[in-house]
Order: structure tokens, then C-alpha cells, then sequence
């Protein structure tokens, strides 16, 4: 299986399970599948494809390079469509002859003016929430495709920012800890979030945000930080 991406760091993905393995492994240890035959081959070829597709246009030098995945905004589409269900209800529902039979019940029978009055607001309100959850929507999209980031041997960078577009880095050697988090809904779309601990003052705490090969971009960033360390003759006091 090809590993454009990490192969200085001599690890691939395994074809059944995706786990991080060696790249001479021949048998899974995550899962225990063998990897020569001809349905490991199989999935290898689809998982290469796929891999290359994202990585082949990778420059000298880069270990990882890419953006959150759009399947990162799964749960803000869920949240957005039940805004626009109620939306959709409001604009549905005939509320206005429910609350004049309230009304008249009570006593107080509302004029027309009052009743149209009442369906106008109701319409106003359920496009006004229509438009506000779009906006938001394509704020978190354009949010989500201006951000960009670099792994090297040497530092991490990142790009983002819509109108005004900010770039920054974290030297490598700067890295204590790492840590890998993935929600119920990024295991079921293979995507994660790496959250690094680092002793830069601007960025203490840094995440790769919902980011796809996100176990063997957490291998890469461990492995890098180690080799920066030993270069640097750096040690990282508890």
C-alpha cells in the first residue's frame, strides 16, 4: 500500500481497520487481519486511491496538508434543520386561528386587521429564521474551507481568517503532548480532532479541527516532535 504522505515515517493505515501499523506489516495487531491476501489487496488499491487523491499534490518535505473535512459540520447541519423545521411549522401551522379562539374564548375577539396582523408576523418571523440559520450555515462553510494547515519536520502552520486572513506556526520542538478526540458522529465519518499541547505563548493549545487520517496524522506529529527534540536537545519538564 502506498504511503505518499507518511513514508518517512515508515507507517500506513491498515485496510480493515484504518489503526496505524508498520509499513512491512504483514499481519494487523489492531485487528489481526492478514494483509498479503487478495481482499487486503483489494481494500489496499480503494484506500490508496482514495489517499492519493488528497495527498499526491503534497510538495517535498510536507508530512500533512489539508483542511477540516466538511464532515465536520454534520452537527451543525442537524442543529440547522431542526431550526428550520419549526420554521417550516410556523409557516405551516395555522397558529393564528388557534390563538383567536383563545382569544374569543377568553372574551376578546380579534379584529381582521389584528388576525392578518398576527399571519404577517408569523411569516416574517419563520423567513427571518430561515435566513439567519442559512447565514450561519455559510459563515461555518466558508469558515471551514479557509482554514488550512502544514506539517513539516520543523513546525506546524495554519492559515484562516475570511476577510481578515491570519497565518501562524508552532515550531515542532515546542510540542509536550498530543491528544486525539473523536465524537460519536466523527467515528461514523472517519474524522477526528487532534488537540496539541504546546509551550508556545500565543498558542498553548492547539487543535487540527475535524481532519481526516487523523490517527496518522497524530502518529506523524508524536514522531516529529520526539526527532525535534532530540535535534534541539530539548527535554520537557512535567
Amino acid at each position: 500500500m502506498k504511503t505518499t504522505t507518511f513514508e518517512n515515517q515508515k507507517i500506513k493505515p491498515c485496510p480493515f481497520c484504518a489503526e496505524t501499523i508498520q509499513l512491512r506489516a504483514v499481519k494487523c495487531r489492531f485487528c489481526n487481519e492478514f494483509l498479503n491476501t487478495p481482499k487486503a489487496k483489494a481494500l489496499a488499491k480503494d484506500s490508496e486511491a482514495d489517499f492519493d487523491d488528497e495527498y499526491d499534490e503534497l510538495e517535498d518535505g510536507k508530512l500533512f496538508a489539508g483542511r477540516p473535512s466538511l464532515f465536520g459540520m454534520v452537527g451543525t447541519m442537524l442543529k440547522a434543520g431542526i431550526f428550520f423545521a419549526i420554521a417550516v411549522i410556523l409557516l405551516e401551522y395555522p397558529a393564528q386561528n388557534w390563538i383567536r379562539s383563545a382569544m374569543e374564548s377568553s372574551g376578546y375577539a380579534l379584529s381582521d386587521a389584528q388576525y392578518y396582523a398576527i399571519i404577517d408576523y408569523k411569516k416574517t418571523f419563520a423567513a427571518g429564521l430561515m435566513a439567519l440559520v442559512a447565514m450561519i450555515l455559510l459563515y461555518k462553510f466558508v469558515k471551514l474551507k479557509m482554514t488550512y494547515y502544514e506539517v513539516t519536520s520543523e513546525r506546524i502552520e495554519w492559515s484562516r481568517g475570511i476577510l481578515d486572513r491570519r497565518v501562524d506556526n508552532i515550531d515542532m520542538f515546542r510540542v509536550v503532548d498530543l491528544r486525539l478526540r473523536k465524537s460519536l458522529l466523527d467515528l461514523l465519518f472517519g474524522i477526528g480532532t487532534v488537540v496539541l499541547i504546546t509551550t508556545d505563548k500565543s498558542d498553548p493549545e492547539f487543535a487540527f479541527q475535524k481532519v481526516r487520517h487523523c490517527r496518522e496524522l497524530y502518529d506523524v506529529i508524536k514522531n516529529a516532535s520526539l526527532e525535534a527534540d532530540r535535534k534541539n536537545s530539548v527535554v520537557h519538564l512535567e
